[in-house]
């Protein structure tokens, strides 16, 4: 195998990428401007979005979204472009559309330019790093006490959770409410993300993350090697395709009690739905017994005018197989 006869001018090109991406770095704080710096540093803040009039929105967690300050179109324009260029990707009329992640942050981007909008616009999402408990989301008023009851008596019978509702309803939000139990810190936890977003306090803790810098390996890889780390619980971040579905399921229903996942639904009943049409992509059978069978609880969060908080939990219901083969549901009190 060759080898570099002269290490000096490899440090020298190592020295030169670091500064390059200082630079990097430097100009893309410079240009998202002292009030989102601000916020990213808020650990209650989990939404920034940037509409075509300028206006910068800002959510927080528990309260209504407000406008934070005015971005120009070229400082917009400015920010999609450098975040772009950080990661070796080309913007142009005819890829218009950025994403990924915000540098030294987990914060997702969307970035979009003309022609498909009238101006630059993006958003970030960054969730929030204070881990809100069950209490806290019923001192909100987004879940009451008896849907709390059954939620911790789910978790500490090992049934296994799926916690739908639309973008930005708050699933992940609750998701890590229900990680924060202290049954669910109990024994060897899997965690499975195409994104960071989930947090554990388990001491027994295993976290899997499928992204192009693992060499593009998939989530229903991970799904399928987890099986091997001997695992108590395994918690799917949020399932959109079919074979990770399909493994996820299999993998509750054989074995491997007390999981989690997220869901993007409309209710119980359209989440069901919405698994088998997710098995559909890589199956010609729906598994519908092995759906009923790995699905014990299925809590639907909303977002909506909702006060004071904006979102609410409005059905906790347990899906069971009728005879004809449809799904009924044993609702909890909420």
């Amino acid at each position: 195998m060759a080898t570099n006869s002269n290490p000096t001018n490899n440090g020298k090109a190592g020295d030169h990428l670091s500064a390059t991406n200082a630079r990097r770095l430097a100009s893309l704080a410079h240009a998202l401007g002292p009030e989102i710096g601000e916020a990213l540093s808020n650990p209650k803040v989990t939404d920034l979005l940037l509409n075509a009039d300028g206006n910068l929105w800002c959510q927080e967690h528990g309260k209504p979204r407000r406008i934070i300050a005015q971005m120009s179109p070229a400082q917009a324009e400015s920010v999609i472009r450098l975040l772009a260029s950080h990661m070796g990707a080309e913007v142009t009329r005819e890829r218009p559309i950025v994403s990924g992640v915000l540098p030294g942050t987990i914060a997702r981007f969307q970035g979009v330019l003309p022609p498909i909008s009238r101006r630059p616009i993006f958003a970030i999402r960054k969730h929030s790093e204070v881990i809100y408990t069950l209490d806290d989301f019923v001192r909100d008023g987004i879940l009451s006490s008896a849907a709390a009851d059954c939620l911790r008596e789910a978790i500490q019978r090992r049934e296994n959770l799926m916690i739908v509702g639309s973008a930005g309803s708050g699933k992940t939000t609750l998701a890590n409410a229900c990680l924060a139990e202290r049954a669910f810190c109990h024994g060897r936890i899997v965690i499975i993300e195409d994104t960071r977003e989930l947090q554990s306090l388990a001491e027994d803790l295993v976290e899997l993350v499928a992204s192009p810098l693992s060499g593009n390996v998939s989530m229903d890889e991970l799904v399928r090697t987890t099986l091997r780390l001997f695992p108590d619980r395994i918690v799917v971040g949020e399932v959109r395709a079919g074979a990770e579905t399909l493994s996820m399921l299999k993998a509750w229903a054989t074995g491997h009690p007390g999981g989690l996942c997220t869901l993007h639904a409309n209710g119980p009943r359209d989440a069901l739905y919405r698994l088998e049409d997710l098995v559909g992509e890589v199956s010609a059978t729906v598994p519908r017994r092995t759906i009923a069978a790995a699905v014990q609880l299925v809590v639907f969060i909303e977002r909506g005018d909702f006060p004071p908080a904006g979102r609410k939990v409005t059905a906790v219901s347990r899906p069971r197989l009728q005879p004809k083969g449809d799904y009924d549901f044993e609702d909890a009190p909420i």
